[in-house]
């Protein structure tokens, strides 16, 4: 590319069409895979009992554990650089396949410690088999990194797909045969190993092992943050599992995953689709402030335009979603499910700002706020659980979340130097509309029996509502919604390559 079609490429607009082109495959993906994810969980809640999904939970735990704790950072490292990362690429497949070997011996060795901590029989074996996608993960190919930092989310969709769409398979299927948990491992298991297949038919690259102390010292000067930022977000995200597992009893953490899990499904996959093409897209304007505060701002925008109503709509259909769809026995987890829609919305709203400072290389902003975090939910969560159950650990998560997140958005306007009054409109106006569409729903819930006709047809008359409130907004208060439509149209149908 020449350097005028390069200075093209990297203007605002160009850019962020072809953001918006990444971000449509990014978002096709997360809602094929969040369909099938919570089919798989709808059904599973059927045929498996709490317990089952709690004993899952502390597997989960202990891997996640061992991998926070061991955190590289090489991918985002890669995706940062702005040189070509091609020399570096064996250098990181390298260390991961050592430190997935070492994470697998390790996994196996502590899993009985784990089943006597917990106090839960059955949890060793289970852990030990999980840790296969140690292994899996190591050895897959590092060449798919490429996808992500060229924007090409296309051929992403296709290589993270393929494994959910074998979990799920695989999943329900040893659900209704063995009807225990091991329907939940088998189906992780498969979609590892289906993952790891693909991601060397879809990339031409063919890692070798290879070690440069140069490029592998470049690699962890970045990633030390990034490991900082990962334990931290562990102790903060992973944390409250492990303390009410303990503290409240394995039943009452299946309760409270699956409030978590429904609850910031939407919070999680707009944070996970902001952050996947946000970042390459930062990082190409982090030397362009200008720029890279325009982009933002359009960021934030759709960010905040599809949380809103997304949120107020789990909010109020919570205890009739849970009734209709989980059953009776999952209603002890209402409570919890409402308060964590608030603290995955006030998430996903902030996941706009993290990205930023990996972007424009200020990582240890990230984890200067996720400190405050942690000590926050310290601070509130034995006391709010033992008084409130999984009501009270809800309410010390929100909290940490909130004031923590407040600092990202203070950091973020001085990064960028956009004033407040343009970043509360970005806000404040989707916030209005999904509290107007919200009372709506609660007003119409009072005069109809409610089932799943009447559950889609209120989800649908609240989008309704909520869209001609965007619609109007952006005519009196020139909202800007309309600009970012229009370039987003543009990026999906543009053909060809910047």
């Amino acid at each position: 590319m020449d350097l005028e079609n390069k200075e093209l490429a990297l203007s605002e607009p160009f850019l962020f069409q072809r953001a918006v082109r990444g971000g449509f495959w990014v978002f096709a993906l997360r809602i094929s895979q969040q369909l099938f994810r919570l089919g798989r969980l709808i059904i599973l809640a059927r045929i498996l009992a709490p317990y089952d999904f709690g004993l899952m939970g502390i597997a989960l735990l202990t891997v996640a554990i061992l991998e926070t704790f061991s955190q590289t950072g090489f991918q985002a490292a890669l995706i940062q650089k702005k040189e070509e990362i091609t020399p570096y690429l064996d250098i990181a497949w390298t260390v991961l396949v050592l430190r997935g070997f070492i994470l697998f011996i390790i996994l196996y060795l502590v899993a009985p410690y784990v089943e006597l901590f917990f106090k839960v029989y059955g949890a060793k074996v289970i852990i030990q088999v999980i840790g296969f996608s140690f292994l899996l993960r190591a050895f897959s190919n590092i060449g798919v990194v490429h996808f992500q930092k060229e924007l090409e989310f296309n051929r992403q969709f296709i290589y993270q797909f393929s494994g959910t769409l074998v979990d799920f398979i695989v999943s329900i299927s040893a659900a209704f045969i063995l009807k225990s948990v091991w329907a939940l491992v088998f189906g992780l298991l498969a979609g590892e190993f289906t993952r790891f297949i693909v991601s060397y038919w879809i990339s031409s690259w063919r890692p070798r092992f290879r070690l440069e102390l140069e490029k592998l010292g470049e690699l962890f000067n970045f990633g030390k943050w990034i490991l900082g930022s990962s334990i931290l977000i562990f102790l903060i995200t992973q944390g409250d599992d492990a303390f009410v597992g303990k503290l409240l009893g394995v039943t009452m953490l299946g309760f409270y995953q699956m409030a978590y899990r429904i609850s910031n499904l939407p919070a999680t996959e707009i944070a996970h689709v902001i952050s996947q093409v946000a970042f390459p897209t930062y990082s190409k304007l982090q030397n362009n402030i200008l720029e890279l505060r325009k982009t933002y701002l359009k960021v934030l925008l759709v960010t905040a335009f599809l949380s809103f109503p997304i949120a107020g709509l789990i909010f109020i259909l919570a205890p009739d979603f849970t009734k209709v769809f989980l059953g009776e026995k999952w209603i002890p987890m209402i409570s919890a499910m409402q308060v964590l829609v608030l603290a995955g919305l006030v998430r996903s709203i902030a996941a706009t700002t993290g990205v930023l400072f990996y972007a424009i290389g200020k990582p240890k902003i990230d984890t200067k706020w996720q400190v405050v975090r942690l000590l926050i939910i310290i601070t509130f969560i034995y006391p709010l659980s033992v008084k409130l159950d999984i009501l009270g650990t809800s309410i010390a998560v929100f909290l940490s979340i909130f004031f923590s997140n407040m600092g990202f958005i203070f950091d973020c306007v001085k990064i960028i130097k956009c004033s407040k009054k343009e970043l509360a409109k970005k806000i404040s106006i989707p916030f209005v509309n999904g509290v107007i569409m919200s009372l709506l729903i609660l007003i119409l819930k009072s005069f109809i029996e409610i089932n799943i006709i009447q559950i889609i047809f209120l989800a649908f008359a609240g989008i309704l509502v909520y869209l001609v409130g965007i619609w109007l907004s952006n005519i009196i208060f020139d909202y800007g919604m309309n600009v970012v439509i229009k370039e987003s149209f543009q990026g999906i149908i543009k053909k060809g390559k910047i």
